[in-house]
């Protein structure tokens, strides 16, 4: 057998092996948009075909427990685990997070019931068309006016309009952020710092309409998978105490109610060596052509100088396309990574170039990200470690 010769390159992943989202049917988007329609709320429609319509819901966000992390951890999450059976409705299937598996674009698609295409967060950072900088969308770093960025109503606020109890419990921190304003608002917000309070106060506004939509959330899995891996006795600690809380929260629903318990995206730890995490930083293939990097490790974006763009795209498949699904802006839009359409807004805050991790690999950047570079457990990708979240339901 002849072995590959210094200009030989393995064919790349064909862009129609990464598993979409299901937008439409089974994603995070459509989530809200089928428990208010069921409560008929004009305007919006059930999407997600296998759930019951309830009175009162309450959506339990737990950051970063993604479907395959919980099924893995039965021991530490007992409560839950009794649950797996019911998740989209007694199916016994996980939803898609939408692709990127990222915090930001994933409360974004929840909120909004929209895919990102359309919500317009669609990464951890993205271009600003309007600057050219980078905006990191997580924490809104630099401040862009909300509303023109995300012009479209929350599913709160179109319950609120209707007559439905809508609020929010959660960290006070939250309450006046941008990413708040445009993805979550709506109704009420109750800002509650200890996760037994947030619960014990979600239950208490479910019972305070005839029709109540409740949203609570807690994000210290997350950070504990992000600094020590979704294998640590801190991640595990974390999934304990969430499962202790999911448990005291399904025991107080009023009367016609339904708990959802879902997640933002899973998680996947990468190992520190070279191999692993490729370094943008100190690779002159890499950074040649391109003006800017985006997104996060496993789902980037990169934004080429002016007529750089096929060669830059050319590179990166040739050093990446064994490991990430790399696309032009156009192809991944066509292959509908982002959901059947792209608002024009949202078309150039997309990487000219999009590269979408598919093993356990990363893209850091040592100089410019130091602190993301250094993270344990990393997400963003559309592997089912990190799309697949579960939708575990409790009813009165």
């Amino acid at each position: 057998m002849s072995q590959l010769s210094a200009w030989d390159h393995p064919e790349p992943l064909a862009l129609d092996t990464a598993p979409l989202p299901e937008y439409g049917t089974g994603s995070l988007a459509d989530l809200l948009p089928t428990l208010a329609a069921g409560m008929g709320v004009p305007g919006l429609t059930a999407t997600i075909e296998e759930l019951t319509a309830a009175d009162r819901v309450c959506v339990l966000l737990i950051d970063g427990l993604g479907w395959e992390q919980l099924r893995a951890h039965s021991a530490e999450a007992p409560f839950l685990t009794s649950l797996l059976g019911t998740s989209r409705g007694g199916t016994g299937r996980p939803l898609t997070a939408g692709y990127p598996a990222t915090t930001a674009t994933s409360l974004a698609s929840v909120g909004t019931g929209l895919p990102p295409g359309a919500h317009g967060l669609p990464g951890y950072t993205v271009r600003n068309p309007a600057t050219g900088e980078l905006m990191n969308q997580l924490r809104w770093q630099p401040y862009t006016d909300p509303r023109p960025w995300q012009p479209y109503p929350t599913v709160f606020q179109l319950a609120h309009e209707a007559g439905v109890h809508a609020a929010q419990v959660t960290s006070p921190a939250f309450e006046h952020t941008p990413l708040t304003k445009v993805a979550l608002s709506g109704g009420r917000f109750h800002g509650r710092l200890s996760g037994e309070e947030r619960m014990d106060l979600a239950a208490e506004q479910l019972a305070a309409g005839d029709r109540s939509l409740v949203y609570t959330y807690y994000s210290e899995l997350d950070g504990a998978g992000h600094r020590y891996g979704v294998a640590s006795d801190t991640w595990r600690g974390q999934l304990m105490y969430v499962d202790r809380l999911a448990q005291r929260l399904a025991e107080q629903l009023p009367p016609r109610a339904a708990l959802y318990v879902t997640a933002d995206h899973g998680m996947v730890d990468v190992p520190f060596d070279d191999e692993h995490r490729l370094d943008f930083d100190t690779d002159w293939e890499l950074r040649a052509g391109v003006a800017l990097l985006g997104g996060e490790g496993r789902a980037r974006h990169v934004y080429a100088v002016p007529g750089a763009q096929n060669d830059v795209l050319t590179v990166w498949r040739e050093v990446l396309g064994e490991q990430f699904w790399v696309a032009s802006r156009d192809e991944a839009i066509a292959a509908g990574w982002f959901g059947p359409h792209i608002d024009e807004r949202v078309y150039p805050r997309l990487g000219d170039v999009i590269a979408a991790a598919h093993d356990d690999v990363l893209i850091i950047a040592s100089e410019r990200e130091p602190k993301e570079s250094a993270l344990v457990g990393n997400h963003g990708s559309m592997t089912p470690a990190e799309q697949l979240v579960p939708l575990l339901e409790v009813r009165s």
